[in-house]
């Protein structure tokens, strides 16, 4: 071991002399040498004038030369403290991101905890005590629904228009293109407007979809002033959450009901017999089975008699008519008309919506045309779902048709694992008559069946992993041509087509 140690202090021992000792000694001297001084008291007698430029020169160099150094050493210290900050950055900032996030979420408990207050408990959450005193304040002042309760005297003595009651589906389309076109130079391919009337009878949600600017939002709006009923257009926002957005909600401190537009405008329709459309605008920028969740549920309901919100806790005496111990039934005659733009700013709509709703595609804008000039009409709800009706009955879609519908059915589950579902089916039975008689014959029977399979049932493939079934679209099309025909189903054969290439 000793001799170890011995080796060991006479290799650290010409380490340090030979090395780091030689440096920092050379380096010390630089500042302090007693050469600098024997060099002036030996040479500098007698220099003369250009000798002395010659040395200040050399020391003026020197000296640069070192506080360069020192600025060097200075900046790498900087750039090293810098680095070491920069690494321990990120995580301040995961931190705070952390910290920020659990903010967040409790901020958006407390919005949901008070929006629920809102809508049911706040008119009772004193009990039996709050709701007599809410009771009593009641008696004392005005109606807590008093849009509503204007409604009711407006419509005191409502004397209702004459309705064309002889109008066929036919005669509808034709005429509001006309009127779209003549009145508010509005200009629609015919096939637009019968998807869209037809799409009425399938279902109170419609989902106008496409790019910008060809007339989604224009076409309900151009609608409601055909029908002497000016269409109610609900701008939706990106923080809408809950259906406090459609209904409003109960303000305890005022004793008030904030009713929105819509609801007074679905308060309304229950009055008469007219057609009411109401645009849900930008539908998707919010997440529609939130907002609209409930409404959903509602209006697919078998029986209409159950077709009811629950708006209050109770009933107050002055309530308005139409609401019966704080329930409200919705009116049959209003339909839901949702436009959607589909891009980095909006949702997805859920196959939730897409199911129990009949979207519309409108990705072209209409050519100009001429057309004579049509008044706007009085047509009442009863007699277009009457037509509806009549449309189903004499354009019903034959069992030959059905049992292909069921043939594809299978063959879809087994290459596919997709399923109509008995919704789609119900719709297909009802859209494809009724746009028969929007065409005016049996000629629409095609074409509408194939717009219900590519808009209902193949959009569903946009779910699913394209690049492990595109071997089988190709078979796909081959047997909807087995089925119906090489030159029918073209829409769904150029959908198909259109989501193969893009995988």
């Amino acid at each position: 071991m000793t001799n170890v140690f011995i080796f060991l202090k006479a290799f650290l021992g010409a380490f340090y002399d030979k090395g780091i000792g030689s440096i920092f000694w050379g380096f010390l001297h630089i500042f302090y040498n007693e050469g600098y001084r024997d060099a002036f008291a030996n040479y500098t007698a007698n220099f003369s004038g250009g000798e002395w430029a010659v040395a200040i020169l050399f020391i003026v160099l020197i000296v640069a030369v070192v506080v360069a150094l020192l600025v060097l050493a200075i900046l790498g210290l900087r750039k090293l403290a810098r680095l070491s900050k920069s690494k321990v950055l990120p995580q301040d900032l995961v931190e705070e991101c952390a910290n920020l996030k659990k903010q967040l979420i409790k901020m958006s408990a407390e919005k949901d905890r008070i929006l629920g207050m809102r809508v049911s408990d706040v008119g009772n959450y004193n009990g039996e005590e709050g709701e007599e005193e809410n009771k009593d304040a009641a008696k004392a002042g005005e109606s807590r629904f008093y849009k509503l309760t204007e409604i009711d005297k407006i419509y005191a003595d409502y004397v209702p228009p004459v309705f064309d009651d002889e109008m066929t589906l036919t005669e509808f389309c034709d005429k509001f293109r006309n009127f779209a076109c003549s009145k508010m130079r509005l200009f629609y391919q015919p096939r637009i407007i019968r998807l869209f009337v037809a799409g009425m009878s399938t279902s109170r949600l419609i989902i106008l979809q496409g790019i910008s600017g060809t007339g989604k939002t224009s076409l309900p709006h151009a609608m409601g002033i055909f029908l002497n009923n000016p269409t109610t257009i609900a701008s939706v926002q990106p923080s809408w959450r809950d259906r406090t957005e459609l209904f409003g909600y109960f303000n305890e401190f005022t004793k008030r009901f904030n009713e929105t537009e819509v609801l007074k405008k679905m308060y309304e329709a229950t009055w008469n017999d007219q057609i009411y459309l109401t645009v849900l605008d930008e539908m998707n920028i919010a997440r529609v089975e939130y907002y609209f969740a409930e409404m959903l549920s509602i209006l697919e309901m078998p029986s209409r008699d159950e077709w009811i919100v629950d708006l209050v806790p109770s009933g107050w005496p002055n309530d308005p008519l139409h609401i019966e111990k704080g329930r409200f039934k919705l009116p049959q005659n209003m339909w839901f008309i949702g436009t959607a733009n589909n891009d980095d700013s909006t949702f997805a709509i859920s196959d939730k919506v897409y199911d129990r709703a009949m979207p519309i595609n409108i990705n072209s804008k209409g050519i100009a045309f001429e057309a004579e000039y049509q008044e706007p009409i009085f047509i009442s709800y009863k007699h277009l779902e009457a037509e509806f009706k009549k449309a189903q009955e004499e354009y019903k879609v034959p069992q030959e048709i059905l049992d292909k519908i069921n043939q594809l059915d299978d063959y879809v589950i087994e290459h596919f694992r997709l399923a109509f579902g008995n919704r789609i089916v119900k719709q297909l039975k009802e859209f494809v008559p009724s746009y028969c008689g929007c065409c005016g014959g049996i000629s629409g029977l095609l074409d509408g069946l194939d717009y219900v399979l590519c808009n209902k049932i193949f959009r569903k493939f946009e779910s699913l992993n394209l690049s492990y079934i595109r071997d089988e679209i190709d078979g796909l099309i081959l047997y909807l041509s087995e089925l119906f025909g090489e030159e029918e189903m073209q829409e769904s054969k150029e959908y198909i087509n259109r989501l193969k290439k893009l995988f």
